[in-house]
This record gives structure tokens, sequence and C-alpha cells, in this order.
């Protein structure tokens, strides 16, 4: 992971759930929420769950890098990778919409001597971790790529194609 990269990534989160949420505000609430043998179940509750574990991850990376450096105040907290975070579509938009936000600071605010230190945190089961932050951020943005995947198969069942989904649409072209 390098600044660079990362910078890019947020930029992809963000693009991907835009357009995943236009797509999935497509669908009529029963369908949103209707049990499709998914992971999670449905289609919202995966994209609660991408929401959860981004919000999980920004608490731990604010907390490491100091309380300046994201602006998490007033943002939930979640105690759990499937806590709801929102009763409908609209309210998880803008709770997403706001969550990267914040991943766009922290990216932007991301220097190599960050990406090569040592966070320590508690995980969900309660177990104490010490890993690099470098491949943390690469682990968390992996993680939102995963999960998309898995969302955007629910919206393609569901009659909804929402196109080009690859990370080398947004890389710049070079001459």
């Amino acid at each position: 992971m390098t600044p660079q990269l990362c910078t890019l990534m947020a930029q992809y989160n963000r693009w991907m759930n835009l357009r995943l949420y236009e797509a999935a505000a497509k669908l009529a609430p029963e369908a949103l929420f209707a049990h499709r043998g998914a992971f999670f179940g449905s289609l919202f509750d995966t994209l609660n769950h991408i929401v959860a574990a981004d919000l999980i991850w920004l608490h731990r990376f604010a907390r490491h890098l100091g309380p300046a450096a994201l602006p998490m105040q007033g943002l939930p907290s979640p105690g759990a990778l499937t806590e709801r975070m929102a009763a409908s579509l609209e309210e998880l938009q803008a709770l997403r919409a706001q969550t990267d936000e914040i991943v766009i600071t922290l990216a932007d605010q991301v220097q190599p001597q960050h990406l090569a230190s040592v966070i320590r945190y508690t995980d969900t089961l309660g177990q104490s971790q010490a890993k690099n932050l470098g491949l943390l951020l690469q682990h968390f943005f992996n993680h939102q790529t995963h999960h998309r995947g898995q969302a955007t198969t629910l919206l393609f069942q569901a009659g909804v194609d929402i196109g080009v989904t690859d990370f080398a649409a947004l890389i710049p072209s070079q001459q």
C-alpha cells in the first residue's frame, strides 16, 4: 500500500458505492430486504455489513492516528459486523456517503510513516491485535470490494445491472 494507492482506492470506493446505491434504489423495499441466500441474507443487509465494518475500522484508525485525524464524532460505533446501521436504504445511503467522505479524508492524510506503523486494537471477538497499518488498509479496501461484488451479484439476480465495476476504470491513462 502506498499513499497514492490509498487515495485511488478511496476514490474507487466512493464511486462504486454511489453506483451501487443508485442501482439498489431501483428495487422495491421487499426486494431490497428479501433473503436471497447470500452470506448476510439480503442486499440491504449486505450493504449494511459493509458500512458497519467500515465504521469499525475507521474508529480504530482514528484512535491510532489521533482524535483530530478523522471526523468520527456523531457516527455510530458498531459493536458487531451485523449491527443494523439504518432502517431504510435512504438512511443507509446517507450514512454511507458520510462514511465515504471520512475514507477520502483518511486517504488524503496517509503518509509513508503511517503505513509502516503498528496499530493496536481489540477485534470484534475481544482479542487484542497489533498489526501493520498499511496492510490493514489494504484489507479495509479489499473487504469493501469483496462484499460489493456480492451486492452486485444480488442486484443482477434481481434484474439490475450496474455496469462496469472494475478498479481499472479509475486508473489514470498513461501517455
